[in-house]
């Protein structure tokens, strides 16, 4: 399972790099003052987070009452669109879901049930990536790597 997850994302990863964008989701728009919780929705408490460089944050939210999690990458300064993504992934049940496209606030949001899983997750800013696995696995320590290419 562990090389179908790091295809995917090195595949995904790719596309993007090379132009390449699907979007999964309706486009997003700029917005002043977006948070994560205006574009999961309100009852998703952020639970982790990630900076893309200097350019935004990727946000990882948990919404307690059915169990899923929300990612959404968010710019630091909303402008002329640009190449974003987001998305999650969920190892021990395959689920997972992802955002790419040119935007001019925030990719996003992806959404996968996770209760009780270790979750996989990222986001990207023009040539700027993030990826972050064993994500809020309790004890587990998860693991970080942000690329630039």
């Amino acid at each position: 399972m562990r090389f179908k997850r790091s295809a995917l994302t090195v595949a995904a990863l790719s596309a993007l790099a090379m132009g390449g964008a699907t979007a999964l989701a309706t486009p997003a728009s700029a917005a002043p003052n977006t948070t994560p919780q205006k574009v999961c929705g309100s009852s998703y408490k952020t639970v982790n987070s990630a900076p893309i460089g200097s350019r935004g944050t990727v946000y990882l939210t948990y919404n307690a009452s059915n169990g899923k999690n929300c990612v959404v990458t968010i710019r630091s300064n909303p402008g002329t669109k640009m190449d974003m993504s987001s998305w999650i992934y969920i190892p021990d049940t395959g689920e997972g879901g992802d955002d790419y496209g040119a935007y001019t606030s925030y990719a996003g949001p992806v959404y996968a049930y996770g209760k009780a899983h270790c979750v996989d997750w990222g986001g990207s800013i023009g040539n700027v990536y993030v990826q972050v696995t064993g994500s809020n696995c309790a004890a587990l320590k998860e693991h970080r790597v942000t690329t630039v290419r």
